[in-house]
């Protein structure tokens, strides 16, 4: 069976599709019976986006296709692992009961040196399961997703912050409104209800506005993301729920500590505007001010830190050539290991084609390498580690210009006739020399293959940098080869590119012609990464941007309550930076508070973050430094402009009676 896009790719009109043949090749010593003719019996509906079974075809198994494994044995280690097995489980079975029947059934039919255990695991899990992976090799884990909860969080806090620091520094300016309906009749009660009440509107005016900035904003998020994504408020409920729950919590938040601060007050003293405000209000307002810029700072230490890690991915050495080097899919059958010498030498002739090598794997893959258990120099008992095996052409270390170490390349030849190793193989081995294993027999799959090895790689970047260097075997096999690397001249690459093709469609007729640069499959290894880095660039800029709408308010608040104290102190000899300092010292105090409590919360988490990755950078204590740095200076642009204001303001006009 076919989905419809890959029906029209192959034959144009899907609904021609059924009935015809497609032949489909997976070669080698793992698939016994590699190339099948197959019929297509049927047609898939599109897949939806957002499932981790992106099928593309679906073949029945025991084809050639997918090898020879319909066999009898009882012993699970011989099937081939990468194919999963699904279960449908009747209505209402419990799963522990379930995987402790697995484990009795598979203890008594494995053999007893296998000590592998087997549970069931529910398809809702396992998209969230980064360590088992599943179909599409796409997971997301319950942490991230978590973390990124309590980022909005924490912004919806900073919000909710600036909402009671303003309210609260601005009670004065209310007290004359609450003295008139107390003596009116208002009591406690009611004036609370009144504040609240309010505080409830403007956040429901702020949760429409929020779900019209999403609606637009959703198509950036989703091309970033590379996600279909949807808003449909409608359809559902979930969504009101949410935002009905986010309303009232947030009102809580914000406006029950206003409404009782303003519900207090002496109606005789408001009205002879005697109030000031009380001491504790301003530690309560120093204190969230600290608060905000806690989660601000906290978010702008950990995106500089993502964004260093992320430039240390791209720019750091991966020991090989990946520049201009076009990969493109080569499934071998009889017909194309004919063709291949042929296909090498016509792409050779365009000019702009400087190598070109039949190969397994890229140097460096993600996940699709292949492991052999081995022995070394007719040992009996197998080494007690594993290698990643690769099969290439003798072009293959020129073309990716990998370095020898000892020893020479390998010779061209169709099967598996001698081995190249890496450094880490040479010290897995405990070896001390490169030179000591040349000429030593090496032999995996069950001593299915043996042969000596004859030279010695530079170790290189085999995985992505999440992994450490592994053991590394190179070796001819035609029958193995995947793909098709040509490495391109850097003029002129789309007119060499569309040579190539021609010469593709000349030479394989039938063959359908894609290709992908190195370049671009290795940043694909990072893409999460760099999603993260863009959402958490975002988040700190709208945490910074709060902050400061809380540090612009307040600093607007002071400057009208000190207004007579900075006429005074003019009058008295008082200059325009000794006014600015005045109004900053205080704000820069509480932003290096901050500071002090948010580094250590930072370098932890972010510390955390990066032992997920084997290479990776060391949090340099001018990272730290920076984030403080950008703060204060954040904090410092925002308060200026009302402190430069108050500053130079006449003090005639400040000091004059009423």
């Amino acid at each position: 069976m076919l989905t419809k896009e890959i029906a029209e790719k192959y034959f144009g009109d899907w609904k021609t599709a059924i009935g015809k043949t497609i032949k489909l090749r997976a070669g080698g010593y793992i698939f016994e019976h590699g190339t099948d003719v197959l019929k297509v019996s049927g047609i898939l509906a599109t897949i939806p986006a957002n499932t981790d079974f992106q099928i593309k075809l679906v073949v029945s198994f025991g084809t050639g296709f997918t090898g020879n494994y319909l066999q009898k044995s009882t012993d699970w280690a011989e099937t081939v692992p990468d194919f999963g097995c699904y279960i449908l489980l009747p209505p209402h079975t419990d799963a522990d009961n379930f995987n402790q029947q697995l484990r009795t059934y598979s203890q008594r039919v494995e053999s007893p040196a296998d000590k592998d255990s087997h549970i069931i695991q529910p398809i809702s899990a396992v998209h969230y399961d980064a360590e088992a992976g599943n179909y599409s090799n796409k997971t997301i884990s319950h942490q991230l997703l978590n973390v990124l909860w309590l980022i909005a969080a924490f912004i919806l806090l900073i919000a909710c912050v600036n909402f009671i620091n303003l309210s609260t520094a601005q009670a004065v300016n209310r007290a004359k409104e609450v003295g008139v309906r107390k003596v009116l009749g208002s009591n406690k009660s009611q004036l609370r209800i009144q504040f609240i009440v309010e505080a409830f509107l403007i956040v429901t005016s702020a949760v429409i506005l929020a779900a019209v900035i999403t609606l637009l904003a959703l198509p950036s998020v989703s091309r970033l993301l590379e996600l279909s994504l949807s808003f449909n408020i409608l359809s559902d409920p979930s969504i009101i729920l949410f935002l009905f729950t986010a309303t009232i919590v947030v009102t809580a938040l914000a406006g029950f500590y206003p409404s009782i601060v303003l519900s207090r007050f002496n109606p005789v003293n408001a009205l002879k505007s005697k109030l000031t405000s009380n001491a504790n209000g301003i530690s309560l307002r120093r204190g969230l001010v600290v608060f905000q810029f806690i989660i601000a700072q906290a978010l702008i230490i950990g995106t500089l830190i993502i964004v260093k890690q992320m430039d240390f991915f791209m720019n750091q050495p991966l020991g090989f050539d990946k520049d201009a080097i076009v990969n493109v899919p080569y499934r071998v059958d009889s017909l194309r290991i004919h063709r291949m010498a042929y296909l090498k030498n016509q792409l050779m002739t365009i000019n702009g084609v400087q190598a070109v090598s039949f190969s397994s794997n890229t140097p460096v893959e993600n996940g699709n390498d292949m492991w052999s258990a081995l022995k070394f120099n007719h040992a009996v008992k197998e080494a007690g580690f594993k290698a990643i095996t690769k099969f290439a052409d003798n072009e293959y270390v020129p073309a990716y210009k990998l370095q020898l170490i000892a020893g020479r390349n390998l010779q061209p030849a169709d099967m598996t006739k001698e081995f190249l190793v890496n450094e880490s193989f040479v010290k897995s081995l405990g070896l001390k020399k490169p030179e000591d294993i040349l000429n030593k027999e090496v032999s995996i799959w069950g001593d299915q293959i043996k042969c000596n090895v004859v030279g010695v790689l530079k170790d290189f970047n085999d995985r992505s940098f999440r992994n450490d260097l592994a053991p590394m075997i190179i070796s001819t096999d035609n029958a193995m080869y995947n793909q098709v690397a040509i490495k391109l001249a850097t003029t002129n690459m789309p007119a060499t590119i569309e040579s190539v093709k021609k010469i593709f469609d000349q030479t394989l007729p039938d063959f359908v012609f894609e290709y992908k640069f190195l370049d671009e499959k290795i940043a694909g290894f990072y893409k999460q990464e760099n999603q993260l880095s863009a959402l958490y660039k975002i988040f700190a800029a709208i945490a910074i941007f709060l902050s400061c709408l809380g540090l612009y308010g307040l600093a607007s608040f002071m400057a009208v309550q000190r207004i007579k104290e900075v006429g005074i102190r003019k009058v008295l000899g008082a200059t325009t930076g000794n006014i600015v300092y005045l109004f900053s010292k205080e704000f820069i105090i509480l932003v290096a508070i901050a500071f002090a409590i948010a580094t250590p919360i930072a370098w932890y988490y972010m510390h955390q973050w990066l032992q997920a990755y084997a290479y990776r950078i060391n949090i340099s204590w001018w990272l730290l430094a920076a984030g403080g740095l950008v703060a204060i200076i954040i904090a410092l642009a925002t308060i200026s402009f009302q402190a430069i204001k108050a500053a130079i303001a006449n003090p005639v006009k400040s000091l004059r009676s009423e």
